[in-house]
């Protein structure tokens, strides 16, 4: 008890703040929800002692930091051997829109998961951030039949409790059609997937399929595609035939024996036997990034795409995305995509492009891209900065005012997010560099040195 009571606190004094600051509206649950999977002393464990330990609030009466004095701070950092052959920067004042520092500001370079900012700003500005999608079950052709129709919702549950907080659940929806069914018992289910079309495997390095950070992408499938949904992080084994599995397991809840499913499609106006929705597309955004989910951004891509009319494929959904930024005013010349996750080496986009959006995110009339901020994991705090920030020589005194989405491949590293000066001033910041040596240790030296950076922005008063 005394553990989880330090969770909660934390996360309570890490909500307050960033309320404070006007950046979340995340509720104290969301936040101990989020860190569920991690160690409850990860805060603390390894960080040095600091007042400023959680988010501040923003100052934007302090003065803007001197562009000059940031460059002096940043360029001896950005030529740091560890980042490779090919580095990218942009950082730009929040509340001025002053750009501070640049390197190759407009060039597009290889993001990695850093690109999920695109697919979170893309798919809010779509939809709108209290959206959800609906899985449902409708009566089939077949006396006894029941169709289960995928919704696009990769979220689903296919347990009262799974992988995602709030999901939608399976049993939720069998009750639902037991219900609508009265005395009869379903002796058939057949599964419909046709909401997203084209392959389900993207455009990756070869070993993605199968080293565990990603299912095949299709529109109906429960917990991620996890096999154990109980594994919220990082790699874990992927069901190969997600659609399957999910019907499998929601005819199991029906009675229906396993020799009695099959995929199919809905007869046009099938009686409706009953719906679960999904959580609301902010939470799905927030859960994306914190974590780097790249199945939800996959299926968020395809969502873009069909709310554009364009087919709901891996090409599809790169095209919906690339119109949809481009709307908000934004330069989409500078982005490429070939997917929605950033697993794809053919996706580029320019670290001045990400940063914009980063800043677009903050603006206080831009309340629908709100959980673009929420998401994003907070430095040696939780998701994929949970062990960063925690090294003296890399950046452990930054621990709590740096939020960024990070972004890695083999060559690749990158971060996309906002940094609190130690005035106060909020800065957005992207750094792509897609030259690093191949390996883990270049990987992990990358990293550190990209959280070299972000420190010492941090500590920058820098008038």
């Amino acid at each position: 008890m005394s553990q989880q009571r330090g969770t909660v606190v934390a996360a309570g004094v890490l909500a307050v703040c960033l309320v404070v600051a006007g950046l979340v509206t995340w509720r104290v649950d969301d936040v101990v929800g989020l860190l569920g999977a991690g160690p409850d002393t990860g805060w603390r464990k390894g960080v040095p002692p600091n007042d400023r330990a959680v988010l501040p609030a923003a100052a934007p009466a302090a003065p803007v930091p001197d562009a000059a004095q940031v460059a002096a701070k940043l360029q001896p950092l950005l030529a740091d051997p560890a980042l490779g052959t090919n580095v990218t920067a942009h950082v730009v004042d929040v509340a001025s829109g002053q750009v501070l520092h640049g390197k190759g500001s407009d060039t597009p370079t290889i993001p990695a998961s850093t690109i999920k900012v695109v697919t979170a700003v893309a798919a809010l500005s779509a939809y709108g951030p209290n959206h959800q999608f609906v899985t449902k079950a409708v009566a089939g052709a077949a006396a006894g039949e029941v169709v289960l129709i995928g919704g696009g919702d990769i979220t689903l549950s296919a347990a009262a409790t799974g992988t995602y907080p709030q999901a939608a659940t399976l049993p939720d929806l069998a009750e639902q059609v037991k219900k609508a069914l009265g005395g009869t018992a379903p002796t058939k289910v057949t599964y419909d997937v046709s909401i997203f079309t084209g392959p389900a495997v993207g455009p990756w390095d070869s070993d993605i399929p199968t080293n565990g950070v990603v299912a095949p992408i299709v529109g109906l499938m429960t917990d991620g595609g996890r096999v154990d949904p109980k594994v919220t992080r990082g790699s874990t084994p992927r069901v190969q035939l997600p659609a399957g599995t999910a019907a499998q397991a929601f005819a199991k809840l029906l009675g229906v024996p396993a020799s009695a499913v099959a995929q199919g499609q809905a007869p046009q106006g099938a009686k409706e036997l009953g719906a679960v929705k999904s959580m609301p597309l902010s939470r799905q955004v927030e859960l994306m990034l914190v974590e780097s989910d790249n199945v939800i951004a996959e299926a968020l891509a395809r969502h873009v795409a069909i709310k554009r009319g364009k087919p709901a494929s891996f090409e599809g959904g790169a095209q919906a995305q690339m119109e949809q930024i481009g709307e908000l005013g934004l330069p989409a010349g500078e982005l490429t995509l070939s997917d929605g996750s950033g697993l794809s080496r053919g996706n580029k986009v320019s670290p001045s492009l990400l940063a914009e959006l980063i800043a677009l995110s903050a603006k206080p009339d831009k309340v629908n891209l709100r959980s673009v901020h929420s998401g994003l994991p907070v430095a040696a705090y939780n998701g994929t900065l949970f062990n960063r920030f925690k090294k003296s020589n890399a950046g452990a005194g930054a621990a709590g005012m740096v939020r960024v989405k990070t972004g890695t491949l083999r060559s690749v590293s990158g971060v996309a997010g906002v940094v609190f000066t130690a005035d106060g001033r909020e800065l957005a910041v992207a750094i792509l560099a897609d030259g690093v040596a191949a390996g883990t240790n270049p990987t992990l030296a990358a990293q550190d040195a990209l959280d070299r950076v972000l420190a010492a922005l941090a500590a920058c008063g820098c008038k």
